[in-house]
């Protein structure tokens, strides 16, 4: 059953797509400034897909951002100052200034895992998180993202087999941005959805449009409704765009004009703007209400990041490994009992009602007596003809005739029986050409 987000929750998802968008905008201006220590990666186009995906979580669920989600680490509660101090490696930053971008996490709290460059490598790990959060109870959902480039990777693969096996409460997201950095997806695959990949896996699947905030969020409120039930992992597809190259040095002259002119006319927050103006949800002083808000914020965190101090050297060793510096205490929200030895134990059988045969094609199940009996009978064979004396040798030599590579040579025996059942002059009208030996000077 469809149930639409209120009139408030409306107004809340423009308010973190405008902030993820002007956010990123600030983080451009501070890269240009020399103030960005590494790399900016925007996800101008895609606002919708980051914060329609994660506002359909409830707080103890689990994400995992790639670097092109900062909205879905503020619908999770990370403020922009965070992000801000993040790029900029001050102290105050959730690494200390140890790591730049969106390589931080926080698991005690928000229950966020850190992104890893490796593409793909988040898929296992998230199952692991969803599976470990079944076995305690908690009834959670773990989801991620994956671009397209990164859904032909190895992990990935595994990842996704791994939770179908499982039946793990996993979302992946699978942001089909156009472009593996300067690949398009055409010449990466050749199927033109590539939702189609959770079919190998018996994985449910989903396509939505990525420049629609409304239908991202519905499609996910779905899955993660679905994970929750106990269903299995769900992948959503969501076709947007990157409208910008792969980071800030990449200046993307491989993507056509048209293409950018094409999703420009989509852009998911003047779409939602629309919509929003149409079903009279705002009027323009909730529009600038909200604007406003952002923009105060904005000023107070970026201040608040640019004064922040850098790392001083001799802080370089603090939180390298973990001593005694947090408690690791698993969270158990149902009885131990009821994963242990006798009320956990199972026979060690798999029944299987066919025993992985082969049906026909009408549905009915062959016996192996009618297997049996279906199976071609072998037909006699003729006797061989006993060899005339002599010819043995001969047998044997066109059965394994020993020849030379690439070809026929003076040491195979069958061209040299060859050419003496040939007529004398056919021989000489093969010989070799030699040429005159030169005198010696």
């Amino acid at each position: 059953m469809t149930q639409k987000p209120s009139p408030e929750q409306h107004l809340e998802l423009y308010y973190f797509m405008q902030l993820n968008r002007q956010l990123e905008e600030r983080l451009v201006r501070l890269f240009r400034q020399n103030k960005i220590v590494g790399g900016v990666y925007s996800s101008l186009g895609q606002e919708a897909v980051s914060v329609g995906t994660a506002y359909a979580l409830e707080p103890g669920d689990w994400l995992a951002p790639m670097i092109r989600n900062i909205g879905a680490l503020l619908v999770k509660g990370v403020r922009p100052r965070e992000v801000l101090a993040q790029h900029m490696a001050k102290y105050t930053s959730p690494t200390h200034g140890k790591d730049g971008t969106s390589h931080f996490g926080d698991l005690k709290g928000r229950h966020i895992v850190s992104p890893i460059s490796m593409l793909g490598d988040l898929i296992p790990v998230l199952t692991g998180v969803a599976m470990a959060g079944r076995y305690l109870g908690q009834k959670i959902v773990a989801m991620t993202w994956i671009g397209d480039g990164g859904s032909s990777t190895g992990a990935f693969h595994e990842g996704l087999n791994f939770a179908a096996v499982q039946r793990a409460p996993l979302v992946v997201v699978l942001e089909n941005n156009q472009w593996a950095y300067s690949t398009p997806v055409a010449r990466q695959v050749p199927i033109r959805d590539l939702a189609d990949r959770a079919k190998a896996y018996g994985v449910s699947s989903k396509i939505v449009d990525g420049n629609d905030v409304l239908a991202v969020y519905e499609a996910s409120r779905l899955a993660v409704n679905d994970c929750r039930a106990g269903r299995g992992p769900v992948l959503i597809e969501v076709k947007t765009m990157r409208m910008k190259g792969h980071a800030q040095h990449d200046p993307a002259e491989y993507v056509p004009q048209e293409m950018f002119d094409y999703w420009k006319a989509r852009d998911p927050i003047a779409r939602f703007e629309a919509y929003l103006t149409e079903h009279k949800l705002w009027d323009k002083d909730k529009k600038s209400q909200i604007d406003l808000r952002i923009e105060r914020e904005l000023n107070e965190d970026q201040k608040f990041a640019e004064e922040s101090p850098m790392p001083l050297g001799e802080q370089a060793k603090e939180g390298v490994y973990c001593e005694g510096c947090h408690a690791i205490d698993a969270q158990w929200l149902r009885d131990k009992k009821e994963v242990m030895a006798p009320a956990a134990s199972v026979e060690a059988a798999w029944n299987i009602s066919d025993f992985g045969g082969i049906r026909s094609r009408l549905g009915v199940e062959r016996s192996p007596a009618t297997e049996a009996a279906a199976a071609p009978k072998p037909q006699p064979q003729p006797k061989p003809k006993p060899a005339a004396p002599g010819e043995d040798e001969v047998a044997v030599e066109n059965q394994q005739p020993i020849r030379v590579p690439f070809g026929r040579g003076p040491k195979d025996r069958a061209f040299e029986r060859e050419r003496q059942q040939q007529p004398p002059e056919k021989h000489a009208s093969k010989a070799p050409h030699r040429h005159p030996r030169r005198g010696r000077r």
